[in-house]
């Protein structure tokens, strides 16, 4: 199972001191490469007690940083042919719009971006039928101008495989 980490630089506490110490940083570094098994093997490869971990680990998610757990599948392995990154435009209220696509299930992922379009949204079909109707779901909701489809030919590199750096303890 992996984590899922946002905002690590941002993780200030209120005096604006940062609140990742080095255990932090292994511990999440360690769940991005492999969170699976028991916290007893995972503190055990960090040569942590595992009370220490547990403790590190509900920190972590209280305060955002591991936002959660889970497999990292293979799409194509399940299934899912036909996947595309589509460009989508807007005329109207972006977040109303956002949140109304967050209801379609082919939808993986929606990015909110800078530049021509003002979403880019992640989509994963089993078959050609159903990737139309979900590129059809998206132009029929009220708002959304226009869309420019990208197929994804090949995964060359997986998100999940993204490990965050840290800078070292000298900075400020």
């Amino acid at each position: 199972m992996i984590g899922h980490l946002y905002r690590l630089d941002a993780v200030r506490s209120i005096d604006g001191e940062k609140m990742l110490d080095e255990l932090d940083e292994r511990i999440i570094r360690e769940v991005c490469i492999s969170s699976q098994g028991s916290y007893r093997q995972i503190a055990k490869r960090l040569g942590v007690h595992p009370t220490t971990l547990i403790q590190r680990m509900k920190n972590l998610e209280e305060n955002g940083v591991i936002l959660g757990h889970r497999a990292n599948v293979d799409y194509l392995k399940l299934g899912y042919e036909f996947m595309a990154m589509v460009h989508v435009y807007f005329e109207g209220d972006l977040l109303e719009i956002q949140k109304r696509m967050r209801e379609i299930k082919s939808i993986v992922g929606i990015f909110d971006v800078t530049g021509e379009c003002d979403s880019i949204v992640w989509v994963a079909c089993k078959n050609r039928e159903e990737f139309s109707a979900v590129i059809k779901q998206m132009l029929a909701i009220d708002g959304v101008s226009k869309t420019n489809t990208h197929v994804i030919l090949n995964v060359i590199k997986d998100p999940y495989e993204f490990t965050p750096e840290f800078n070292s303890r000298n900075e400020d």
